[in-house]
């Protein structure tokens, strides 16, 4: 399968960002405790989760990796809540946003189960994306007041091409889309 595969299934993920937070918003209501971020950061999860793993379970991801993505998405933004205060300014949207993308990259790759590195370096990747959606977000919002649980179109759009670019680092597949060693010695080419 070309590397390049999972990433252009990855990128129309984005609109999960923006579908989860308008769900959350119009259910849970504004974040303004920990208790409403778990709930929140469950219900928008669920959306996010599910629409990342339709786009890699032909990558060999599985189920998990929704699950592992509502329950990090739950106490992250709970935890993010919690240490912001249930802030609005852009600083505490970016803490928040960090947070809560070390713990869904952290959740998700454990559920992939790929080297210590690997994960590490996933977690990393998620939580700068996320930190930087809702840096881009904060510039653009007009209500961010409002207590969303996600940012908007804009910072989702970063995040996935941020994450999108990262995928291969975390599927373990070359981003360039050539063999490698590993892949050639399997197939008898080398040694």
């Amino acid at each position: 399968m070309s590397s390049s595969r999972p990433i252009l299934r990855w990128l129309p993920t984005f609109l999960a960002f923006p579908l989860g937070g308008l769900l959350t918003i119009s259910t849970v209501g504004s974040l303004t405790t920990p208790a409403s971020g778990l709930l929140g950061g469950a219900l928008a999860g669920a959306v996010l989760g599910g629409a990342q793993w339709l786009a890699l379970r032909t990558s060999g991801v599985s189920r998990a990796w929704w699950l592992a993505t509502v329950v990090a998405a739950s106490l992250g933004t709970a935890l993010g809540v919690l240490l912001t205060d249930a802030g609005t300014t852009t600083s505490a949207l970016v803490v928040r946003g960090v947070v809560t993308g070390a713990a869904i990259g952290l959740a998700q790759g454990l559920v992939v189960r790929r080297h210590a590195a690997r994960v590490a370096a996933w977690t990393v990747v998620t939580s700068a994306a996320y930190g930087l959606g809702w840096f881009a977000t904060s510039q653009v919002i007009v209500d961010a007041d409002r207590g969303y649980v996600v940012f908007g179109a804009s910072g989702a759009l970063l995040a996935t091409l941020a994450t999108g670019f990262a995928l291969p680092l975390l599927l373990g597949r070359a981003s360039t889309g050539a063999a490698t060693t590993a892949e050639l010695v399997d197939a008898g080419i080398a040694r």
